[in-house]
């Protein structure tokens, strides 16, 4: 499948994260500064969308229970989530974001 157009870097606002689907996959297209991530848009813990919730300091909460998941590396940081969340590739070119979700960052099959 390879690298597939996301969204516009634009679309994505710093502190929000933004929910998209390629293909079948539901992604959270967050944005640290200048970095770009691309998340599973899916709690480990209750299964409800992580786009909506909070971004700061390279972590997405989710809004249900609080579980926090680094951006970088999918793993959770706070209970009640114990297991990681699927990360996939960004790239940048030009003003759009692209996504491989053919392809996991941190080995976590989506669910």
């Amino acid at each position: 499948m390879g690298f597939e157009r996301a969204c516009a870097t634009g679309d994505v606002t710093a502190g929000e994260a933004l929910a998209v689907t390629i293909g079948d996959q539901d992604l959270a297209i967050a944005r640290e500064g200048d970095e770009f991530f691309a998340v599973e848009d899916l709690c480990s813990h209750a299964a409800v969308a992580l786009s909506e919730g909070d971004v700061a300091d390279c972590r997405i909460e989710c809004w249900l229970h609080g579980s926090e998941f680094d951006l970088r590396t999918g793993a959770p940081s706070g209970l009640p989530a114990t297991e990681p969340v699927a990360t996939f590739p960004v790239e940048v070119r030009g003003e759009d974001l692209y996504v491989d979700v053919a392809t996991t960052l941190n080995g976590v099959t989506p669910g």
